[in-house]
């Protein structure tokens, strides 16, 4: 569904505003973040770096995306933006001034829509007028314009519960386009949708962006998507993880509408792509000599997602294989395709080399192996190669009853990573220790313990 005309007068009258902004020099940034750095403390009192060193402006007229993976910081750079963050070093200035507080002008859209669910569509979108003083019955004729214009024209006293996943984001749009923000801010606006709905709602959102009918000057968006950084954005700013800094800078000089089929599209995704793996090898080499590896965080894949790209690689590819080649041929999205080589990497069952992946001699052994042999060896590796496993297993083992609670190894892992990276840690660790036989792991009591044999 395409967004339709209705309410243009609201939103081109609007652009007069964006067009010539009476609080601003054409020149000046919208957003400005100076050497922002954020930490959080831990149980340790060692504090936590999740951003380090962060220089970024967000221009007028340009849609700017922040890109990386989970862990960067993105998100936490976006709320500093907002004003929802104050920084632990360094400022953020919204239209030349410091920003002390969420600013007027700034509106977000979140991923996970964040609808008040007793109120209906018109209700949802005249909330932030209300908070802004406006009068009932102009905020009245603004939401049901803004409504129209994003395409859900009759359904203005629907409630939540009534709207598929994409009208429900379409409602988030419209409540905060409605305020007639400075800056857009958007936090993965499309991760909690379809593949084709995400598509349609970004097509829809270009399209109107590209005719100057968002009532906007810019818009700064964070994403783990690659493509759809490309495919909407002007300028991407790559962030590398634990702790988040700046690793690339990039101006997308294509036209829009931009064709993903097109082979300086898929240059530029390949650019990024290549800068992104390269980062991702060195920052496995300095976490495992980081804080005794604890610092190495483990991405959310399973012990047979490892044995089937293993299996592939040897079976169709000799060993070695284009990860963007990869992607095609298993139908996989490139962020889950990487997250494996990522894991056979720390494995040392392959080595990610610029935007290729090549199985090691162990890594063929590993394929070409039967079940018990695959986990003994696997055994070895994990805990050879990950210090946090082999930390695990030392600390069971002088424990009296070599057993202890999860939280306990979480709580370690925190003071290295954020919560949401350290549980995700833990959880493949002990996943992976359990398919390697080597640990056990209770769900009823939350605990994990050696066993008979190890021990």
């Amino acid at each position: 569904m395409r967004w339709p005309n209705a309410g243009r007068v609201w939103i081109e009258d609007e652009l007069l505003t964006r067009k010539s902004p009476a609080s601003a020099t054409p020149t000046e940034p919208v957003i400005r973040l100076e050497d922002v750095s954020m930490s959080y403390s831990t149980e340790s009192d060692k504090p936590l770096s999740v951003l380090e060193h962060i220089n970024v402006s967000l221009k007028d007229g340009e849609i700017l995306g922040l890109l990386g993976r989970s862990g960067s910081g993105k998100s936490t750079l976006l709320r500093i933006a907002s004003g929802l963050v104050k920084p632990t070093s360094g400022r953020a200035t919204y239209l030349g001034k410091t920003v002390d507080g969420p600013g007027r002008g700034v509106a977000m859209v979140f991923q996970t829509f964040a609808l008040v669910p007793w109120l209906t569509v018109r209700q949802n979108v005249e909330a932030g007028l209300d908070a802004l003083g406006v009068r009932p019955h102009d905020a009245a004729d603004r939401a049901v314009a803004a409504i129209e214009t994003i395409g859900l024209k009759g359904f203005e006293d629907a409630y939540p519960r009534q709207l598929s996943g994409g009208m429900r984001q379409r409602v988030g749009f419209a409540r905060a386009t409605v305020v007639q923000p400075t800056v857009l801010l958007m936090d993965e606006p499309f991760s909690a949708l379809d593949v084709l709905t995400a598509e349609n709602l970004r097509t829809d959102f270009i399209d109107l962006w590209a005719a100057g009918r968002l009532p906007t000057r810019a818009v700064l968006m964070v994403t783990h998507n690659i493509e759809e950084a490309v495919l909407m954005c002007d300028r991407i700013v790559v962030l590398s993880s634990d702790p988040g800094r700046i690793s690339l800078e990039l101006d997308i000089d294509l036209p829009q509408p931009r064709n993903r089929m097109d082979s300086a599209f898929r240059e530029v995704v390949d650019e990024i792509y290549s800068a992104l793996t390269t980062r991702t090898v060195d920052s496995i080499r300095a976490n495992r000599n980081q804080n005794g590896g604890l610092a190495q965080p483990l991405p959310a894949v399973t012990a047979h997602q490892i044995e089937a790209l293993c299996e592939t690689l040897v079976r169709d590819h000799q060993g070695a294989a284009a990860i963007t080649a990869l992607t095609r041929e298993l139908h996989i999205g490139r962020a889950e395709l990487m997250s494996v080589a990522q894991c056979l990497h720390i494995l040392e069952f392959a080595e990610i080399k610029g935007a290729d992946l090549n199985l090691t001699a162990a890594g063929r052994i590993f394929a070409e192996a039967d079940e018990a042999a695959r986990k003994v060896l696997f055994a070895e590796h994990l805990v050879r190669f990950v210090p946090a496993a082999a930390h695990l297993l030392r600390v069971l083992k002088e424990r009296p009853g070599h057993s202890a609670p999860t939280a306990r190894f979480r709580a370690e892992l925190e003071d290295h990573m954020q919560y949401a990276a350290a549980q995700q840690t833990l959880h493949s660790l002990v996943t992976w220790s359990c398919y390697a036989g080597i640990l056990d792991y209770s769900y009823k009591r939350r605990t994990v313990s050696l066993p008979a044999a190890v021990a």
